[in-house]
């Protein structure tokens, strides 16, 4: 089965069960890869999370309801899972910029959100390189922020993060540890670190740190394990780095067949280029081949 036939088994399912629950497993079972593939596939073609895609078809499911019928505005909202008034209100209000009954109202526009349907499109045939590693297991101290995937956050978020981060005495204070030396592992400085994802698909954390040095103790800041595994890395620069990342879920990914290994995904940084003043990094992608 093509990797678009997959994801639209996992809309189907969605879409059949909009007047019930909805299970993120069962949608990865459909689509037939992780639940955390899934949900970084989704979130990274479509700029949604499976539930942020949900709450939406299901208020545009309910503006069809409150006009087409005159069933009670209570009741339409139970069906679609919600249970008071207020929250369905402040939901419908938040899509549609009104309240449910002044739905009811002749001329009064409403937001539709049509169901998705995946394809697979060449735009432009724009190669992207990468190559395949094996690294042991390893470990990182890191502060870490909890962020949202909703409506891109974490984009312009996380930035926001590192120029706080590097400014404050504890950054310093991690470099020292370092010692300026690379990591025996990513041979990199800085790294990201992207991990414990919630059930959702919604938040995840994100620290900034290091590789802990051998002899090294992470004292006051938090350890990261990461196990061995098989990665994906892709060169890229500071500049770049966002759109990168875009590509490998939306492209590199259905386009192979590899899935996301459920390990911390890492953003390795290294020293700036004095000639072009670029930052290079690298993406490290843990994967394992879909069979």
């Amino acid at each position: 089965m093509e990797w678009s036939d997959r994801m639209n088994a996992a809309i189907g399912y969605i879409e059949d069960n909009l007047a019930g629950e909805t299970d993120v497993i069962v949608m990865a079972d459909k689509a037939c890869c992780s639940v955390f593939h899934f949900q970084r596939m989704f979130f990274a073609i479509l700029g949604l999370t499976p539930a942020e895609y949900i709450r939406r078809r299901k208020l545009t499911l309910a503006a069809r309801d409150i006009t087409s019928s005159d069933t009670r505005i209570i009741d339409i909202a139970v069906k679609y899972g919600y249970t008071s008034p207020v929250s369905f209100a402040r939901a419908f209000r938040n899509v549609h910029g009104i309240n449910p009954r002044a739905a009811r109202k002749p001329g009064v526009k409403l937001s539709a959100f049509p169901r998705i349907s995946f394809s697979i499109t060449l735009k432009g045939g724009v190669e992207m390189d990468y190559r395949m590693i094996e690294k042991p297991a390893f470990e990182i101290m890191a502060r870490s922020r909890r962020f949202s995937m909703v409506g891109g956050q974490n984009f312009i978020e996380i930035p926001k993060f590192w120029d706080e981060y590097m400014q404050t005495p504890e950054y310093q204070e991690m470099c020292s540890i370092a010692g300026d030396k690379p990591g025996k592992i990513t041979g990199g400085g800085c790294l990201g670190i992207c991990y414990n994802e919630s059930e959702n698909g919604e938040q995840f954390s994100y620290g900034i740190g290091i590789e802990i040095p051998s002899g090294a103790a992470a004292s006051k800041f938090e350890t990261i394990p990461v196990p061995a595994a098989f990665w994906a890395v892709f060169d890229c620069t500071l500049r770049t780095i966002q759109d990168v990342t875009k590509r490998i879920f939306s492209e590199w990914f259905p386009s192979t067949g590899y899935e996301h290994a459920n390990v911390p995904e890492l953003e390795v940084y290294f020293s700036e280029n004095p000639q072009t003043k670029e930052i290079p990094c690298q993406i490290w992608i843990p994967v394992v081949k879909k069979n």
